[in-house]
C-alpha cells in the first residue's frame, strides 16, 4: 500500500485536526502504519515533554513507555482531535510516574555525557554556558520549562508547539517570551554569583 501525504507528513507539520481523527480511527482498528505515522507527528512533542522533566538516561525508555500506554488507552480517547494534548498529558504523568519510583533520584545539569551529542554536533559551544543554560532551564517552572525545551531543544515553532498542546498560538508565544526572560534572569543572577566568588 502506498504511503499517504498524512503518514509522511513529518512531526505535525502540514496536517490538521482531520488527519489526526482518520488517523487515530485507523490506529483503533489495528493499522500500525497509522499509529507510526501518529509517533512520527507527536513524537518531537512527546519527547521535548519529558526532556523538560527527566533525566536524558531515561528518555529512550520513557518514549517508548508514553507511546505503549497510549496505544493501550487509545479507545478511550473522547476526542481524536485532541490526541496532541492528550499524548502530553500521558508523557507528563509518565515522568511523574518515574519520580514516584525513583524518589531520590535527580539529573546533574553537569552530568558526565549529558552533553557529549550537543558538543559532537556544535565543538565551539561554551560548556561552561551550556551548563549554566542547562541548569536555568531545570529552575523554571514546569510549564515555562516544557515549552522552552520544546521551542530550543526540539526545534518546534511556536504554531506547532500551539498545535501539538492544544494552546492557542498568543498563549504559546507570550509563555515562551516569559520563559526566555525568566531563563536570562536565572543566567544572569548565575553569573553574577559567579563573579562574586
Amino acid at each position: 500500500m502506498a504511503k499517504t501525504q498524512t503518514e509522511d507528513a513529518p512531526s505535525g507539520r502540514g496536517l490538521d485536526a482531520r488527519d489526526t481523527v482518520a488517523l487515530v480511527s485507523r490506529a483503533r482498528a489495528g493499522d500500525r502504519r497509522a499509529f507510526a505515522a501518529l509517533y512520527r507527528r507527536h513524537g518531537r512533542m512527546v519527547h521535548g515533554v519529558l526532556l523538560a522533566r527527566l533525566p536524558r538516561t531515561e528518555l529512550r525508555d520513557a518514549m517508548q513507555e508514553v507511546f505503549t500506554s497510549a496505544l493501550a488507552k487509545l479507545d478511550g480517547l473522547r476526542d481524536p482531535s485532541r490526541f496532541g494534548p492528550w499524548l502530553a498529558t500521558i508523557a507528563r504523568n509518565c515522568a511523574r510516574d518515574w519520580f514516584k519510583r525513583h524518589a531520590n533520584t535527580r539529573e546533574l545539569a553537569h552530568e558526565p555525557g549529558a552533553l557529549d551529542d550537543r558538543r559532537a554536533a556544535h565543538p565551539g559551544a561554551d560548556l561552561a554556558d551550556t551548563l549554566t543554560l542547562l541548569a536555568g532551564l531545570r529552575e523554571l517552572p514546569e510549564d515555562y520549562r516544557e515549552l522552552l525545551s520544546l521551542r530550543f531543544a526540539e526545534g518546534m515553532t511556536g504554531p506547532e508547539i500551539a498545535a501539538q498542546l492544544g494552546m492557542t498560538p498568543g498563549s504559546v508565544r507570550v509563555k515562551l517570551h516569559r520563559g526566555v526572560a525568566l531563563l536570562r534572569a536565572q543566567v544572569e543572577a548565575a553569573d553574577t554569583e559567579d563573579s562574586h566568588d
